[in-house]
């Protein structure tokens, strides 16, 4: 046990509690949660900042809401459900089209089919607080439904793959691409399943898989060579995670991110507490990027100039 401690800290992996104690709990005050606990209020804060998000077509804040959801999406074929303070992608329906012979019945990202009665009783359920962090009383999101790149085309299944970037006090230092899987229910979450692939900070290519802890070289669904993938609009990607810092005012933070082919990146949500999973996706640990960042850190550089120091300062080893 201890040979195994020994050698996490020879490797440079930040365990949770010292991601808790010196990093969480000295960099991001509570006061701040708010700002990318609440995906409406993310969503504000973006736009005012100029970030690109996915568009807002309505927000249902109370049951009474619920009534107006066929209005809402009247003339949309596509669309996203989710709740405005969940977390690991619970709560989030994805409807990518209609049937063709009702109206009012809608295809799922799985194929099946959702009646709009069925739609409002999930609505309800995500503004009595089913899925949100607190279990407090919360809103319901509609908003625009991402369509992916091609680029990730064969390493996905169903569901809509996302760029994870670490932002340690305004530079990006670590990143992943999240692959749904058919174990994750179509859903970008490595917890339930899903593959997460490190990333070459300098070129912005994939590197080696990583799922359930294991190393793997192709997807379990599509059986796609993982590694070797150039993610589009990379230099985006990076100032736009960069920029996340001057927008919620956290020291360490999650930037998700998703890109669409015609409107390129778009950030999808913000995290307080981004998990450290994404040391095993990319092999190595976030200590010794942290450190460097201590050392170099530089107060008066801008979004894009933190971008590029980490283009400079991360490559893949």
């Amino acid at each position: 046990m201890f040979g195994v401690a020994r050698e996490l800290r020879k490797r440079g992996v930040l365990g949770l509690n010292e991601r808790n104690a010196e990093l969480i709990m000295s960099l991001n005050p509570r006061r701040l949660y708010p700002r990318v606990d609440d995906k409406v209020l993310t969503k504000e804060l973006a736009l005012a900042a100029g970030m690109a998000v996915p568009d807002l077509y309505g927000v249902i804040a109370n049951q009474g809401d619920i009534r107006g959801f066929a209005e809402i999406v009247e003339t949309l074929e596509s669309f996203v459900v989710k709740p405005a303070q969940g977390s690991g992608g619970d709560g989030i329906v994805v409807i990518t089209g209609r049937s063709k012979r009702k109206r009012d019945a809608f295809r799922m990202a799985s194929g099946l089919l959702v009646s709009t009665e069925e739609l409002e009783y999930h609505l309800s359920n995500i503004v009595g607080g089913q899925y949100s962090l607190s279990g407090n009383r919360d809103k319901a999101i509609i908003e625009y439904c991402v369509q992916f790149d091609p680029v990730f085309a064969d390493v996905s299944y169903q569901g809509v793959p996302d760029v994870r970037v670490i932002v340690y006090r305004g530079y990006p230092v670590m990143a992943m691409v999240r692959l749904p899987t058919r174990a994750s229910d179509g859903k970008a979450n490595l917890h339930q399943g899903a593959v997460g692939a490190g990333v070459d900070m300098c070129e912005g290519r994939t590197l080696e898989g990583v799922r359930e802890n294991l190393v793997v070289d192709e997807h379990p669904d599509t059986g796609a060579l993982i590694e070797g993938l150039s993610i589009p609009a990379w230099d985006t990607i990076l100032e736009s995670s960069a920029r996340g810092y001057e927008v919620t005012g956290l020291g360490y933070l999650g930037v998700d991110m998703v890109i669409d082919r015609v409107r390129g990146p778009l950030i999808l949500e913000m995290n307080a507490r981004p998990g450290l999973s994404i040391q095993i996706a990319n092999q190595t640990g976030l200590k010794d990027r942290l450190r460097l960042v201590d050392r170099e850190f530089d107060a008066e550089a801008d979004p894009a100039a933190r971008a590029a120091f980490a283009r400079q300062a991360f490559p893949a080893a």
